[in-house]
């Protein structure tokens, strides 16, 4: 479980799906010098989830400053046949890849499969999935992480499901891998979200669509610790 080894107590992991991407290496740059350990990169196929989003070309770009900077990428693949881009994704400098339960019935092979590549290994749910079943999942393969999603996938600036605060709480109580939670998370909630149950915290327009990115960084944080 390679995460053990990045993670602090909590993480607020900005989502560059919500960048602005005529100014996406300064935006590292400064969320990097804010303290930023893990950033979580979005790949959307357009099948899965109706967008198309970003994809190793813009991991391949990024990669190196963020790995200079002792950061790391998380990648979360909602896509039909995650296998079919795990070789390109550690190869254009991703750390680990969240494959959704919803996208495959053999956990297992997808698991080997970005392990045998040097990944981290993390198991997503949608909202209409029980979290009993991810949690299954997760613990049959010894997961890294467990992410519960928060909004319906495909697209960043939804607000946070009113009933995400019990299917995170459920799914702490039937894991012993992290919890993640992406969609909707903000300064409001954020801290009752952690008291919930979850370690890696998501965030896109909560942070990027702020003025000062450091600084809504830097609040996020201090309200989790």
């Amino acid at each position: 479980m390679i995460w053990k080894d990045w993670v602090r107590s909590v993480e607020v992991e900005p989502s560059l799906y919500a960048a602005d991407f005529a100014r996406l290496g300064d935006q590292i740059r400064k969320l990097l010098d804010a303290g930023v350990r893990i950033f979580h990169f979005d790949v959307g196929d357009g099948h899965f989830v109706p967008p198309v989003t970003i994809g190793p070309v813009v991991l391949r770009s990024i990669a190196p400053m963020i790995h200079e900077a002792g950061g790391k990428l998380d990648c979360h693949l909602m896509v039909d046949d995650p296998a079919h881009h795990f070789r390109e994704i550690a190869g254009s400098g991703g750390d680990s890849v969240t494959f959704h339960v919803e996208a495959t019935g053999d956990v297992d092979s997808l698991a080997a499969g970005a392990r045998d590549l040097g990944l981290g290994v993390g198991v997503a749910f949608n909202p209409g999935t029980e979290p009993d079943a991810a949690a299954q999942a997760a613990s049959q393969v010894g997961a890294d992480l467990c992410l519960c999603m928060s909004i319906n996938p495909g697209y960043s600036g939804q607000e946070l499901m009113a009933d995400a605060y019990g299917r995170i709480a459920r799914l702490r109580s039937l894991v012993d891998c992290f919890v993640q939670v992406d969609g909707g998370v903000k300064e409001s909630n954020v801290a009752r979200l952690r008291e919930v149950g979850a370690d890696l915290l998501v965030v896109g327009s909560g942070i990027f669509g702020q003025s000062d990115l450091e600084d809504a960084y830097r609040r996020l944080r201090q309200r989790v610790e």
